[in-house]
């Protein structure tokens, strides 16, 4: 069986005008037994074409989404946007969900799905939910902050009613997108998991998978079933 090719969304470093990745998604996705190849930055008008060469597409985290798409102003306490990137990738997720293909959103990835499939977001979350707990951590992330509740595929994929997670974020999911279900839940009641019970595979968890070990810990089972459901007979 050859390894699925995963697309995985570039990162932008705005100050340096250059596309860049975080090894530890392709290295998350290697042991999970997938080949990841990274997609231009500009490619939102030829992602058909790029979407022939991907058996699934990996949304990675970074800037904030423009709240416009979602219908918002831009708030003061709103961090930096990369219009770019969010043009793409919303290009690429209606492309790629029309084809049935299978897609995991981390973080920021998680957080553009939910949008452009009309949900909404908190700005920031300790200015617009500051009874919530505190969701960005301090370094290392490799461990977890807290935990969640799991529902749906997460329970089954780790026959646990629970997991611990890091949390690396200051924007949320304020009200889910139609069609989206919850599959994890902090203890201050943020969504943090979801999946489109219509597709094939379409998860998406807020916290990063790819900070722990990317052989042993927790974020294994995740990596392993994506790269299962993008893999051909």
């Amino acid at each position: 069986m050859k390894k699925p090719v995963i697309g995985v969304l570039p990162l932008y470093d705005q100050e340096k005008d250059s596309y860049w990745m975080l090894p530890a998604y392709f290295q998350g996705l290697e042991h999970a037994g997938a080949l990841p190849v990274m997609l231009p930055l500009d490619g939102a008008e030829d992602c058909e074409r790029l979407l022939e060469l991907c058996d699934g597409l990996l949304f990675t985290g970074g800037q904030d989404v423009d709240p416009a798409l979602y219908g918002e102003p831009v708030e003061e306490f709103c961090k930096e946007l990369c219009p770019a990137r969010d043009r793409l990738e919303a290009a690429m997720l209606r492309a790629a969900m029309e084809r049935r293909l299978p897609i995991l959103g981390i973080c920021r990835g998680l957080q553009l799905i939910n949008a452009a499939l009309g949900g909404s977001l908190w700005q920031d979350l300790p200015t617009q939910r500051p009874a919530g707990r505190n969701h960005r951590m301090e370094r290392p992330y490799d461990r977890a902050e807290h935990s969640v509740s799991l529902s749906g595929p997460l329970e089954a994929l780790y026959g646990a009613k629970t997991l611990g997670v890091n949390s690396c974020h200051h924007q949320g999911i304020k009200t889910l997108a139609p069609g989206l279900e919850p599959m994890a839940q902090a203890d201050d009641g943020l969504i943090e998991a979801f999946f489109h019970p219509e597709q094939p595979f379409l998860w998406a968890v807020q916290w990063h998978p790819e900070f722990f070990d990317v052989q042993t810990g927790p974020g294994v089972p995740i990596f392993r079933a994506f790269v299962k459901a993008a893999e051909k007979p």
